[in-house]
């Protein structure tokens, strides 16, 4: 069996580059920069996944008595299901990644798209009766989670990568709240280098990699997306404020996580 697996990887691996070398060669017209950042991106990917599907590493307990790596599995909700960036799709992040968990709690496995649309506006319904705006910061996706999914919830202040593994084991999804130009740095799936401000859900984590797993959101591509420790940490800051997004940098790290 070792043999087998020893053998397929790097077999495995080298179809993958001869598919994009191929695609390069045949289509070189269409590729621009970006384009071929995200090919590169998404073939690092691919590699990955054939890697930890053929022969994954084993789960190991830590000193610190946390396992080395954790996983919630749940639907993916998409800000913009219809593909259609119009408003309020632009900016229905924070809606979705609250869904995200509402679904995971209800032990919901998939989300249709039309569902995902009309949980999406029926929140807004409600955002809109306590007056909120498109970006709702923290404290209104609180009150949110609280007063329309039924949740109790708590705000982690400054939150450690320690703190984030200790809920995540304990099957507590995180919803996150940050810049999403910071994130662009490892994820090319977002337009236009990446909103100012954006809301994803960390599902899980990985320490042989230095790696979170999120639902993010706001690509097609989110699902189990991974962003390494530092940058991720980096990118958390809830809406500044001074109300602009622009200053994102100078809202406080704060994260948010629905309870039973």
């Amino acid at each position: 069996m070792r043999f087998f697996i020893k053998k397929i990887i790097p077999l495995a691996l080298i179809l993958l580059v001869l598919i994009f070398l191929l695609t390069c060669f045949l289509f070189p017209k269409k590729l621009t920069k970006e384009n071929i950042e995200n090919k590169i991106t998404q073939t690092v990917t691919k590699i990955e996944e054939v890697k930890e599907n053929i022969a994954p590493e084993p789960t190991k307990i830590l000193e610190s008595g946390l396992p080395n790596k954790y996983l919630i599995e749940t639907a993916f909700v998409q800000q913009a299901p219809e593909k259609n960036w119009d408003q309020p799709w632009q900016d229905a992040c924070e809606e979705a990644s609250l869904i995200t968990v509402d679904y995971f709690y209800k032990n919901n496995k998939s989300i249709t798209t039309t569902e995902n649309r009309d949980a999406i506006l029926k929140m807004i319904e409600f955002e809109n009766q306590q007056g909120f705006t498109h970006d709702i910061n923290i404290e209104q996706m609180n009150l949110v989670a609280q007063k329309y999914l039924g949740y109790q919830t708590k705000i982690i202040e400054t939150p450690t990568i320690e703190d984030l593994k200790k809920y995540l084991i304990q099957n507590i999804p995180i919803v996150v709240t940050g810049n999403g130009k910071t994130l662009y740095k490892e994820n090319k799936h977002f337009n236009s280098g990446g909103p100012y401000y954006h809301s994803l859900v960390i599902l899980g984590y990985d320490d042989n990699k230095k790696q979170f797993i999120v639902h993010d959101v706001g690509t097609k591509s989110g699902a189990y997306f991974k962003y390494s420790y530092s940058l991720l940490m980096e990118s958390i800051h809830d809406f500044p404020p001074s109300g602009k997004k622009e200053d994102i940098d100078n809202g406080p790290k704060r994260v948010l996580i629905l309870l039973k």
